[in-house]
Protein backbone atom coordinates (compact mmCIF):
# COMPACT_ATOMS: atom_id res chain seq x y z
CA UNK A 1 0.00 0.00 0.00
CA UNK A 2 1.46 3.61 -1.02
CA UNK A 3 0.44 6.77 0.06
CA UNK A 4 -0.21 9.85 -1.94
CA UNK A 5 -0.95 13.45 -1.45
CA UNK A 6 -2.38 15.34 -4.25
CA UNK A 7 -1.92 18.84 -4.56
CA UNK A 8 -3.83 21.68 -6.66
CA UNK A 9 -1.05 24.50 -7.44
CA UNK A 10 -2.15 28.16 -6.71
CA UNK A 11 -0.30 29.44 -9.75
CA UNK A 12 -1.07 32.94 -11.52
CA UNK A 13 -4.65 33.76 -11.40
CA UNK A 14 -5.08 37.43 -12.18
CA UNK A 15 -2.87 40.21 -14.17
CA UNK A 16 0.36 41.13 -12.46
CA UNK A 17 0.39 44.07 -10.33
CA UNK A 18 -3.48 43.91 -10.25
CA UNK A 19 -5.17 42.35 -7.06
CA UNK A 20 -6.16 38.97 -7.37
CA UNK A 21 -10.03 38.76 -7.92
CA UNK A 22 -10.19 35.00 -8.29
CA UNK A 23 -10.47 33.77 -4.71
CA UNK A 24 -13.37 36.36 -4.09
CA UNK A 25 -15.34 35.78 -7.66
CA UNK A 26 -15.09 32.06 -7.84
CA UNK A 27 -13.13 29.13 -5.72
CA UNK A 28 -14.02 25.35 -7.53
CA UNK A 29 -12.91 22.32 -6.11
CA UNK A 30 -10.53 20.36 -7.96
CA UNK A 31 -12.86 17.45 -8.64
CA UNK A 32 -10.42 15.83 -10.75
CA UNK A 33 -7.94 15.37 -8.02
CA UNK A 34 -11.58 14.17 -5.68
CA UNK A 35 -11.76 11.45 -8.20
CA UNK A 36 -8.27 10.34 -8.43
CA UNK A 37 -8.30 10.17 -4.39
CA UNK A 38 -11.59 8.34 -5.01
CA UNK A 39 -10.11 5.81 -7.49
CA UNK A 40 -7.14 4.33 -5.61
CA UNK A 41 -8.20 4.56 -2.11
CA UNK A 42 -10.75 1.94 -3.84
CA UNK A 43 -7.62 0.05 -4.50
CA UNK A 44 -5.76 -0.11 -1.27
CA UNK A 45 -4.03 2.89 -1.18
CA UNK A 46 -4.11 5.99 0.77
CA UNK A 47 -4.49 9.73 -0.24
CA UNK A 48 -4.89 13.06 0.93
CA UNK A 49 -5.82 16.33 -0.83
CA UNK A 50 -3.80 19.92 -0.78
CA UNK A 51 -5.33 22.55 -2.01
CA UNK A 52 -3.37 25.78 -2.78
CA UNK A 53 -5.43 27.30 -4.78
CA UNK A 54 -8.23 27.82 -1.85
CA UNK A 55 -5.83 28.25 0.56
CA UNK A 56 -2.83 29.65 -0.47
CA UNK A 57 -1.31 30.56 2.63
CA UNK A 58 -0.95 26.96 3.49
CA UNK A 59 2.15 26.44 2.16
CA UNK A 60 4.44 26.32 4.76
CA UNK A 61 2.74 24.50 7.15
CA UNK A 62 2.43 21.80 4.15
CA UNK A 63 6.00 21.39 3.91
CA UNK A 64 6.93 21.11 7.78
CA UNK A 65 4.46 18.53 7.98
CA UNK A 66 6.10 16.42 4.94
CA UNK A 67 8.87 14.67 7.27
CA UNK A 68 6.19 13.18 9.49
CA UNK A 69 3.41 12.19 7.12
CA UNK A 70 6.19 11.30 4.96
CA UNK A 71 3.62 10.05 1.90
CA UNK A 72 5.38 8.01 -0.64
CA UNK A 73 4.19 10.19 -3.21
CA UNK A 74 3.33 13.78 -4.20
CA UNK A 75 1.37 14.44 -7.36
CA UNK A 76 0.47 17.46 -8.91
CA UNK A 77 -2.13 18.52 -11.11
CA UNK A 78 -1.30 21.02 -13.47
CA UNK A 79 -2.69 23.53 -16.17
CA UNK A 80 -0.25 25.67 -17.72
CA UNK A 81 -0.57 28.80 -15.59
CA UNK A 82 0.10 26.69 -12.89
CA UNK A 83 2.95 24.71 -14.15
CA UNK A 84 5.88 26.91 -13.13
CA UNK A 85 4.38 26.81 -9.28
CA UNK A 86 4.12 23.24 -9.17
CA UNK A 87 7.74 22.66 -9.96
CA UNK A 88 8.94 25.71 -7.21
CA UNK A 89 6.59 23.32 -5.06
CA UNK A 90 8.09 19.92 -5.97
CA UNK A 91 11.46 21.49 -5.50
CA UNK A 92 11.06 21.62 -1.69
CA UNK A 93 8.98 18.68 -2.08
CA UNK A 94 11.96 16.48 -3.11
CA UNK A 95 13.84 18.26 0.16
CA UNK A 96 12.50 15.08 2.00
CA UNK A 97 14.40 11.85 1.14
CA UNK A 98 12.02 9.44 0.11
CA UNK A 99 9.15 11.35 -1.70
CA UNK A 100 8.88 10.99 -5.15
CA UNK A 101 6.75 13.46 -7.49
CA UNK A 102 4.11 12.75 -10.32
CA UNK A 103 3.16 15.21 -12.72
CA UNK A 104 0.07 15.25 -14.27
CA UNK A 105 -2.81 17.41 -15.94
CA UNK A 106 -3.58 18.59 -18.99
CA UNK A 107 -0.11 21.14 -19.62
CA UNK A 108 1.69 17.51 -18.84
CA UNK A 109 -0.50 15.82 -21.24
CA UNK A 110 1.01 17.86 -24.07
CA UNK A 111 4.84 18.25 -23.06
CA UNK A 112 5.10 15.32 -21.24
CA UNK A 113 8.53 14.24 -22.84
CA UNK A 114 9.61 17.93 -22.37
CA UNK A 115 8.74 18.71 -19.30
CA UNK A 116 10.71 15.39 -17.71
CA UNK A 117 13.87 16.36 -20.07
CA UNK A 118 13.95 20.22 -18.78
CA UNK A 119 12.79 19.92 -15.12
CA UNK A 120 14.72 16.79 -12.82
CA UNK A 121 12.18 17.89 -10.21
CA UNK A 122 9.47 15.46 -12.50
CA UNK A 123 10.22 11.90 -11.16
CA UNK A 124 7.31 10.55 -13.41
CA UNK A 125 5.04 11.89 -15.03
CA UNK A 126 1.28 10.78 -16.47
CA UNK A 127 -0.41 11.56 -19.86
CA UNK A 128 -3.56 11.55 -20.85
CA UNK A 129 -6.57 10.15 -18.06
CA UNK A 130 -4.93 9.23 -14.50
CA UNK A 131 -6.72 6.77 -13.13
CA UNK A 132 -5.23 3.60 -14.36
CA UNK A 133 -1.67 5.34 -14.70
CA UNK A 134 -2.16 6.43 -11.33
CA UNK A 135 -3.06 3.37 -9.49
CA UNK A 136 -0.64 1.28 -11.65
CA UNK A 137 1.96 3.88 -9.84
CA UNK A 138 1.17 3.25 -6.68
CA UNK A 139 0.67 -0.29 -6.94
CA UNK A 140 4.61 -0.93 -8.50
CA UNK A 141 5.35 1.69 -5.79
CA UNK A 142 7.03 3.69 -8.99
CA UNK A 143 9.01 1.20 -10.33
CA UNK A 144 9.33 0.33 -14.15
CA UNK A 145 8.31 -1.26 -15.95
CA UNK A 146 4.21 0.01 -16.28
CA UNK A 147 1.86 -1.85 -18.50
CA UNK A 148 -0.28 0.85 -18.36
CA UNK A 149 0.11 3.12 -21.17
CA UNK A 150 0.47 7.27 -20.49
CA UNK A 151 3.48 6.87 -17.94
CA UNK A 152 6.80 8.73 -18.52
CA UNK A 153 9.62 7.72 -15.91
CA UNK A 154 13.54 7.78 -15.81
CA UNK A 155 15.45 4.67 -16.22
CA UNK A 156 19.13 4.47 -17.29
CA UNK A 157 19.65 8.12 -17.54
CA UNK A 158 16.86 8.25 -20.22
CA UNK A 159 13.44 9.32 -20.68
CA UNK A 160 11.40 6.08 -20.95
CA UNK A 161 7.17 5.70 -21.84
CA UNK A 162 4.75 3.09 -21.26
CA UNK A 163 3.29 3.71 -24.14
CA UNK A 164 0.01 5.71 -25.60
CA UNK A 165 -3.05 6.51 -22.78
CA UNK A 166 -6.38 4.72 -23.11
CA UNK A 167 -9.39 5.62 -22.09
CA UNK A 168 -11.95 4.75 -19.74
CA UNK A 169 -14.99 2.96 -21.85
CA UNK A 170 -17.34 3.07 -18.86
CA UNK A 171 -17.50 5.71 -16.32
CA UNK A 172 -19.99 4.24 -14.29
CA UNK A 173 -17.31 1.83 -13.12
CA UNK A 174 -15.59 5.12 -11.15
CA UNK A 175 -16.45 5.73 -7.55
CA UNK A 176 -18.08 9.33 -6.76
CA UNK A 177 -14.85 11.83 -6.07
CA UNK A 178 -14.46 12.06 -3.05
CA UNK A 179 -15.39 15.70 -1.99
CA UNK A 180 -14.83 15.02 1.71
CA UNK A 181 -11.07 15.05 1.27
CA UNK A 182 -11.59 19.17 0.71
CA UNK A 183 -11.00 21.26 4.03
CA UNK A 184 -13.90 23.34 4.54
CA UNK A 185 -15.97 21.70 1.62
CA UNK A 186 -18.70 22.81 0.86
CA UNK A 187 -18.33 25.74 2.51
CA UNK A 188 -15.28 27.12 1.70
CA UNK A 189 -15.94 26.95 -2.15
CA UNK A 190 -17.89 29.05 -4.03
CA UNK A 191 -19.46 29.24 -7.57
CA UNK A 192 -18.75 32.31 -9.86
CA UNK A 193 -20.79 35.14 -8.24
CA UNK A 194 -25.04 35.44 -9.81
CA UNK A 195 -24.23 31.96 -11.57
CA UNK A 196 -26.83 30.06 -8.83
CA UNK A 197 -29.51 30.58 -7.01
CA UNK A 198 -28.99 28.83 -3.41
CA UNK A 199 -26.31 27.62 -1.87
CA UNK A 200 -24.13 25.25 -1.07
CA UNK A 201 -22.80 24.46 -4.43
CA UNK A 202 -21.09 22.62 -5.85
CA UNK A 203 -19.26 20.94 -9.35
CA UNK A 204 -19.96 17.90 -11.12
CA UNK A 205 -18.30 16.34 -14.32
CA UNK A 206 -21.22 14.31 -16.28
CA UNK A 207 -18.94 13.04 -19.37
CA UNK A 208 -15.10 13.32 -21.03
CA UNK A 209 -14.26 14.92 -24.16
CA UNK A 210 -15.65 16.57 -27.25
CA UNK A 211 -16.17 15.78 -30.44
CA UNK A 212 -16.05 19.31 -31.99
CA UNK A 213 -12.24 20.35 -32.70
CA UNK A 214 -11.95 23.93 -31.79
CA UNK A 215 -8.51 25.43 -32.79
CA UNK A 216 -7.76 26.88 -29.19
CA UNK A 217 -9.04 23.93 -27.36
CA UNK A 218 -6.41 21.66 -25.70
CA UNK A 219 -8.39 18.29 -26.18
CA UNK A 220 -4.65 16.45 -24.92
CA UNK A 221 -6.15 14.65 -22.13
CA UNK A 222 -9.64 13.08 -23.74
CA UNK A 223 -9.35 13.69 -27.61
CA UNK A 224 -11.98 14.09 -29.43
CA UNK A 225 -13.58 10.91 -27.84
CA UNK A 226 -17.19 11.26 -26.14
CA UNK A 227 -18.16 9.20 -22.97
CA UNK A 228 -20.64 9.98 -20.07
CA UNK A 229 -21.79 8.54 -17.27
CA UNK A 230 -25.56 6.83 -17.10
CA UNK A 231 -28.52 8.70 -15.79
CA UNK A 232 -28.78 5.91 -12.87
CA UNK A 233 -25.10 6.61 -11.86
CA UNK A 234 -25.93 10.61 -11.86
CA UNK A 235 -28.81 10.53 -9.93
CA UNK A 236 -27.10 8.24 -7.09
CA UNK A 237 -24.10 10.87 -7.04
CA UNK A 238 -26.47 13.86 -7.04
CA UNK A 239 -28.38 12.50 -3.78
CA UNK A 240 -25.16 11.54 -2.57
CA UNK A 241 -24.18 15.31 -2.75
CA UNK A 242 -27.20 16.56 -1.32
CA UNK A 243 -27.70 13.77 1.80
CA UNK A 244 -23.94 14.09 2.90
CA UNK A 245 -23.29 18.33 2.22
CA UNK A 246 -26.29 19.55 1.60
CA UNK A 247 -25.71 20.66 -2.34
CA UNK A 248 -28.62 22.39 -3.62
CA UNK A 249 -27.27 23.74 -7.27
CA UNK A 250 -24.51 21.90 -9.52
CA UNK A 251 -22.46 23.26 -12.09
CA UNK A 252 -22.32 20.45 -14.46
CA UNK A 253 -18.98 21.25 -15.94
CA UNK A 254 -18.95 19.08 -18.97
CA UNK A 255 -17.44 20.77 -22.10
CA UNK A 256 -21.18 20.27 -23.84
CA UNK A 257 -23.66 18.66 -21.59
CA UNK A 258 -26.17 18.32 -24.92
CA UNK A 259 -23.74 16.66 -26.95
CA UNK A 260 -25.49 13.68 -27.11
CA UNK A 261 -29.27 14.41 -27.41
CA UNK A 262 -31.29 10.98 -26.29
CA UNK A 263 -28.51 10.86 -23.16
CA UNK A 264 -29.51 14.36 -22.07
CA UNK A 265 -32.98 13.74 -22.68
CA UNK A 266 -33.22 10.85 -20.46
CA UNK A 267 -30.90 12.45 -18.01
CA UNK A 268 -33.41 15.17 -17.83
CA UNK A 269 -36.13 13.20 -17.07
CA UNK A 270 -34.57 11.13 -14.53
CA UNK A 271 -33.41 13.87 -12.99
CA UNK A 272 -37.09 15.83 -13.18
CA UNK A 273 -38.35 12.65 -11.26
CA UNK A 274 -36.28 11.97 -9.15
CA UNK A 275 -37.19 14.15 -6.25
CA UNK A 276 -34.22 16.20 -5.61
CA UNK A 277 -34.83 19.36 -5.11
CA UNK A 278 -31.51 20.45 -7.40
CA UNK A 279 -30.66 23.17 -9.59
CA UNK A 280 -27.53 23.07 -12.46
CA UNK A 281 -26.18 25.16 -15.21
CA UNK A 282 -24.58 23.57 -18.23
CA UNK A 283 -22.64 24.54 -21.25
CA UNK A 284 -23.77 24.21 -24.68
CA UNK A 285 -23.15 24.91 -28.51
CA UNK A 286 -26.12 26.53 -29.34
CA UNK A 287 -26.90 24.62 -32.41
CA UNK A 288 -27.21 21.99 -30.32
CA UNK A 289 -30.60 23.66 -28.59
CA UNK A 290 -34.57 23.48 -29.47
CA UNK A 291 -37.66 23.65 -27.41
CA UNK A 292 -37.96 20.65 -27.19
CA UNK A 293 -34.69 20.04 -25.57
CA UNK A 294 -34.86 23.28 -23.80
CA UNK A 295 -38.40 22.69 -21.79
CA UNK A 296 -36.71 18.85 -20.57
CA UNK A 297 -33.77 20.98 -19.15
CA UNK A 298 -36.00 23.36 -17.62
CA UNK A 299 -38.04 20.61 -15.73
CA UNK A 300 -35.12 18.95 -14.74
CA UNK A 301 -33.60 22.14 -12.58
CA UNK A 302 -31.69 23.93 -15.15
CA UNK A 303 -30.57 27.53 -13.95
CA UNK A 304 -28.37 28.92 -16.48
CA UNK A 305 -26.89 28.06 -20.26
CA UNK A 306 -23.29 28.87 -21.02
CA UNK A 307 -23.07 29.49 -24.62
CA UNK A 308 -19.34 29.36 -26.19
CA UNK A 309 -20.51 32.07 -28.79
CA UNK A 310 -16.06 33.61 -28.64
CA UNK A 311 -16.46 36.17 -31.42
CA UNK A 312 -19.00 38.00 -33.61
CA UNK A 313 -17.21 38.26 -36.59
CA UNK A 314 -18.30 35.44 -39.02
CA UNK A 315 -14.50 34.80 -40.17
CA UNK A 316 -12.82 34.34 -37.34
CA UNK A 317 -15.51 31.88 -36.41
CA UNK A 318 -15.64 30.00 -39.46
CA UNK A 319 -11.70 29.73 -39.02
CA UNK A 320 -11.16 28.46 -35.38
CA UNK A 321 -14.46 26.47 -34.90
CA UNK A 322 -14.13 24.72 -38.07
CA UNK A 323 -17.64 25.07 -39.38
CA UNK A 324 -19.53 28.02 -40.77
CA UNK A 325 -21.01 30.32 -38.19
CA UNK A 326 -24.51 31.76 -38.22
CA UNK A 327 -24.65 34.64 -35.59
CA UNK A 328 -28.38 35.35 -36.16
CA UNK A 329 -28.84 32.01 -35.06
CA UNK A 330 -26.85 32.38 -32.16
CA UNK A 331 -28.92 35.16 -31.34
CA UNK A 332 -32.21 33.21 -31.72
CA UNK A 333 -31.30 30.30 -30.04
CA UNK A 334 -30.44 33.07 -26.96
CA UNK A 335 -33.92 34.80 -26.98
CA UNK A 336 -35.19 31.03 -27.15
CA UNK A 337 -33.10 30.22 -24.08
CA UNK A 338 -34.61 32.86 -22.26
CA UNK A 339 -38.44 32.57 -23.04
CA UNK A 340 -37.97 29.23 -21.81
CA UNK A 341 -37.29 30.64 -18.25
CA UNK A 342 -33.41 30.08 -17.94
CA UNK A 343 -30.63 32.33 -18.02
CA UNK A 344 -27.81 32.34 -20.67
CA UNK A 345 -24.55 33.81 -20.11
CA UNK A 346 -22.47 34.45 -23.49
CA UNK A 347 -18.49 33.45 -23.38
CA UNK A 348 -16.51 35.55 -25.45
CA UNK A 349 -12.70 35.44 -26.33
CA UNK A 350 -10.43 38.58 -28.27
CA UNK A 351 -7.32 38.08 -30.02
CA UNK A 352 -7.40 35.45 -31.77
CA UNK A 353 -5.32 34.46 -34.78
CA UNK A 354 -6.98 36.80 -37.43
CA UNK A 355 -8.07 39.35 -35.63
CA UNK A 356 -8.66 42.81 -36.80
CA UNK A 357 -9.60 45.80 -35.85
CA UNK A 358 -12.48 45.44 -37.77
CA UNK A 359 -13.09 41.88 -36.50
CA UNK A 360 -12.59 43.48 -32.45
CA UNK A 361 -15.84 46.08 -33.60
CA UNK A 362 -17.79 43.34 -35.09
CA UNK A 363 -17.47 41.74 -31.27
CA UNK A 364 -17.94 44.61 -29.16
CA UNK A 365 -21.04 45.39 -31.18
CA UNK A 366 -22.51 42.03 -31.24
CA UNK A 367 -22.28 41.26 -28.01
CA UNK A 368 -23.69 44.42 -26.70
CA UNK A 369 -26.66 43.33 -29.23
CA UNK A 370 -27.55 40.22 -27.35
CA UNK A 371 -29.75 40.14 -24.51
CA UNK A 372 -27.69 38.08 -22.21
CA UNK A 373 -27.94 37.67 -18.85
CA UNK A 374 -24.65 37.28 -17.99
CA UNK A 375 -21.46 37.54 -19.87
CA UNK A 376 -17.53 36.61 -20.17
CA UNK A 377 -14.58 38.12 -21.98
CA UNK A 378 -11.04 36.25 -21.87
CA UNK A 379 -8.19 37.17 -24.05
CA UNK A 380 -7.07 34.02 -26.19
CA UNK A 381 -4.35 31.85 -24.66
CA UNK A 382 -2.30 29.89 -26.40
CA UNK A 383 -2.19 26.57 -24.52
CA UNK A 384 0.53 23.86 -26.16
CA UNK A 385 -1.85 21.01 -26.56
CA UNK A 386 -4.33 23.18 -29.05
CA UNK A 387 -4.30 22.95 -32.51
CA UNK A 388 -3.32 26.84 -33.29
CA UNK A 389 -0.57 26.50 -31.56
CA UNK A 390 2.21 24.74 -33.52
CA UNK A 391 2.18 28.25 -36.50
CA UNK A 392 1.19 31.00 -34.20
CA UNK A 393 4.23 32.97 -35.28
CA UNK A 394 3.08 32.76 -38.63
CA UNK A 395 -0.24 35.01 -37.17
CA UNK A 396 1.73 37.28 -35.02
CA UNK A 397 3.59 37.77 -32.13
CA UNK A 398 3.78 35.17 -29.37
CA UNK A 399 5.50 35.27 -25.68
CA UNK A 400 5.16 31.51 -24.49
CA UNK A 401 5.51 32.52 -20.55
CA UNK A 402 3.35 29.94 -19.04
CA UNK A 403 2.69 31.05 -15.49
CA UNK A 404 0.61 34.33 -17.28
CA UNK A 405 -1.15 31.37 -19.85
CA UNK A 406 -4.53 32.60 -17.85
CA UNK A 407 -7.43 33.48 -20.11
CA UNK A 408 -6.43 37.51 -18.76
CA UNK A 409 -2.99 38.00 -20.14
CA UNK A 410 -2.24 38.86 -23.64
CA UNK A 411 0.64 36.45 -24.49
CA UNK A 412 -0.20 36.75 -28.25
CA UNK A 413 -0.85 39.60 -30.55
CA UNK A 414 -2.56 39.03 -33.82
CA UNK A 415 -0.49 40.59 -37.21
CA UNK A 416 -1.90 44.32 -37.23
CA UNK A 417 -2.52 44.88 -33.55
CA UNK A 418 -0.68 46.07 -30.29
CA UNK A 419 -0.84 44.16 -27.02
CA UNK A 420 -1.91 48.27 -25.75
CA UNK A 421 -5.02 48.07 -28.15
CA UNK A 422 -6.32 44.42 -27.14
CA UNK A 423 -5.94 45.46 -23.13
CA UNK A 424 -8.27 48.12 -23.89
CA UNK A 425 -10.45 46.48 -26.06
CA UNK A 426 -10.77 44.16 -23.35
CA UNK A 427 -10.98 46.82 -20.64
CA UNK A 428 -13.98 48.49 -23.10
CA UNK A 429 -16.01 45.68 -23.95
CA UNK A 430 -16.25 45.35 -20.30
CA UNK A 431 -16.98 48.99 -19.32
CA UNK A 432 -19.59 49.24 -22.21
CA UNK A 433 -21.30 45.93 -21.45
CA UNK A 434 -21.70 46.89 -17.68
CA UNK A 435 -22.54 50.51 -17.85
CA UNK A 436 -26.18 49.99 -19.40
CA UNK A 437 -28.88 50.17 -17.11
CA UNK A 438 -30.43 46.58 -18.59
CA UNK A 439 -27.62 45.00 -17.25
CA UNK A 440 -27.80 46.43 -13.78
CA UNK A 441 -31.23 46.38 -13.61
CA UNK A 442 -31.15 42.68 -14.04
CA UNK A 443 -28.94 42.22 -10.96
CA UNK A 444 -32.01 43.87 -8.97
CA UNK A 445 -34.08 40.23 -8.94
CA UNK A 446 -30.92 38.60 -8.13
CA UNK A 447 -31.36 39.32 -4.24
CA UNK A 448 -33.80 37.05 -3.90
CA UNK A 449 -32.93 34.72 -7.14
CA UNK A 450 -29.15 34.33 -5.86
CA UNK A 451 -29.05 35.81 -2.08
CA UNK A 452 -26.10 34.22 -1.78
CA UNK A 453 -24.26 36.01 -4.30
CA UNK A 454 -25.43 39.64 -3.11
CA UNK A 455 -23.86 38.62 0.45
CA UNK A 456 -20.89 38.03 -0.97
CA UNK A 457 -20.81 40.88 -2.97
CA UNK A 458 -21.24 43.14 -0.35
CA UNK A 459 -18.85 41.33 1.54
CA UNK A 460 -16.03 42.25 -0.71
CA UNK A 461 -17.89 45.67 -2.22
CA UNK A 462 -14.01 47.64 -1.52
CA UNK A 463 -12.48 44.74 -3.81
CA UNK A 464 -14.93 44.83 -6.57
CA UNK A 465 -15.28 49.20 -6.52
CA UNK A 466 -11.38 49.31 -6.63
CA UNK A 467 -11.69 46.90 -9.91
CA UNK A 468 -14.33 48.85 -11.56
CA UNK A 469 -12.19 52.29 -10.90
CA UNK A 470 -8.69 50.39 -12.23
CA UNK A 471 -10.90 49.45 -15.47
CA UNK A 472 -12.70 52.84 -15.55
CA UNK A 473 -9.19 54.39 -15.31
CA UNK A 474 -7.20 52.39 -17.96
Amino acid sequence: MSGITLVQPCGMNWEPQRRDMSRIANIMPPIGLCSLAAWVERHGHRARIQDFYAYPGEESRFLESLPSERPDFVGFSVTTSSFPDAVRLARMVKAVPGIRTIFGGVHVSSLAERLMQDYPEIDLAVAGEGEEALREILDKDGRPPFGTGGIFYRADGKISSSGTAGRIRDLDCLPFPDYGKLAGFPGHYKMPLFSYPHAPATIAVTSRGCTYACSYCDRSVFGRSYRYHSSEYLIEWFRFLHNHFGIRHLNLYDDNLTNHRPRVLAFCESLARSGLRLSFNCASRAELLDRELLRALKRAGCWMISLGIESGDWEILRRHRNQPADLETMRERIGLIREEGIRVKGLFMIGLPGETEASLARTRAYILSLPLDDFNLTKFTPFPGAPCYPDLEQDGEFREDWALANCLNTLFVPRGLTAERLDDMFKDIYRSYYRRWRVLAGYIPMIWQSPDSWRRFIGNLGSFLELCRDYRGS
